[in-house]
């Protein structure tokens, strides 16, 4: 009798209990002071989840925020929002379109025309275990909007940042980068290909050019940063039933949108960091990566092979 109001009385439990357990799983909070008064942020995909969050907090310390967005439409009535609830007028959306390097720079080339400086680069946007599909140049989606568009964001604001410094670049990464490998002989996927699995690629992938990014920004003024925003409730599972399903199931385990900026926004904001570049971060502090994603060697490939797709100089 008793078990039996137990299991009776246990949704009722899980209610009254969820903004506890939620408080107790979502630990990591970006407790920076930071103001950013004249200081110039790009945060893409902000139009949504993580990157809407981030931009609006960025926005509140007084920074000018750029919303590097694919639907433009969506980016001005988020703009418009986290204008009316910061106060701050600076927030403005620009087309970018990581699945097409034409876009990527047609962003970068009307921004460096528009701006003198950039001291915060988030490299946020992303797609999920979508179908298979390329990109306009031909890239498997996940490698190429995951990881090669922001490589080649990166590269062409990478200048700006060099002459703002200190600047920092943030790559949204993710727990799932441990299940990833980068397979040369298939880095499009055309051998072999699973959604999940292509996910789990790219993020290692950001991993990846973090670390050598920061190795070669070395005593440049410039950081960088991966981080894992941990589970959120956002449109990135949009692809995947199983997911989503996931999601409802255990929502009450599922951080939202603002608990999910918090790394990315630890890692853009707080003092003293500069010695930590090329690290990994979750829950606003340092986190353990995988074998793969410690591997020079496959790091330094990956930048080669990446320049190489992009028609970049190796050194840069």
């Amino acid at each position: 009798m008793v078990v039996l109001l137990l299991i009776l009385c246990l949704p009722f439990i899980l209610y009254l209990a969820m903004p506890k357990i939620r408080k107790m799983l979502s630990s990591g909070v970006c407790t920076s002071n930071v103001q950013l008064p004249g200081k110039v942020a790009i945060v893409t995909g902000a139009n949504t989840g993580i990157g809407k969050e981030t931009a609006r907090d960025l926005a509140q310390r007084g920074a000018r925020v750029y919303l590097a967005c694919r639907d433009v439409q969506k980016g001005e009535l988020v703009a418009s929002e986290i204008q009316a609830t910061t106060g701050n007028s600076q927030v403005l959306v620009r087309k970018l379109d990581l699945a097409d390097t034409k876009s990527i720079r047609a962003f970068a080339k009307d921004f460096l025309a528009e701006e003198k400086h950039l001291h915060i680069l988030i490299n946020n946007a992303g797609v999920m275990m979508c179908p298979y599909s390329k990109t306009a140049d031909g890239f498997e989606m996940h490698i190429g909007v995951n990881h090669l568009g922001h490589f080649l964001l990166t590269h062409l604001l990478l200048e700006k940042l060099r002459e703002s410094a200190p600047s920092r670049v943030v790559n949204v990464s993710s727990l799932a980068h441990h299940l990833g490998r980068i397979h040369f002989h298939n880095l499009q996927g055309e051998k072999f290909y699973s959604a999940s699995l292509a996910y789990c690629h790219s993020k290692l992938a950001n991993i990846l050019f973090t670390q050598e990014l920061a190795r070669r920004l070395k005593g440049s003024g410039v950081t960088t940063y991966s981080v894992h925003p941990g589970s959120v409730h956002s449109e990135l599972i949009r692809h995947s039933w199983f997911m989503r399903r996931m999601w409802q199931l255990f929502s009450v385990f599922i951080k939202t949108p603002q608990q999910g900026a918090q790394t990315s926004l630890y890692c853009a904001l707080t003092e003293g960091l500069e010695s930590q570049s090329g690290s990994h971060f979750s829950d606003c502090q340092l986190a353990w990566v995988s074998g793969q994603a410690r591997n020079e060697t496959i790091a330094r490939r990956l930048w080669d092979v990446s320049c190489d797709l992009l028609g970049l100089p190796m050194e840069w």
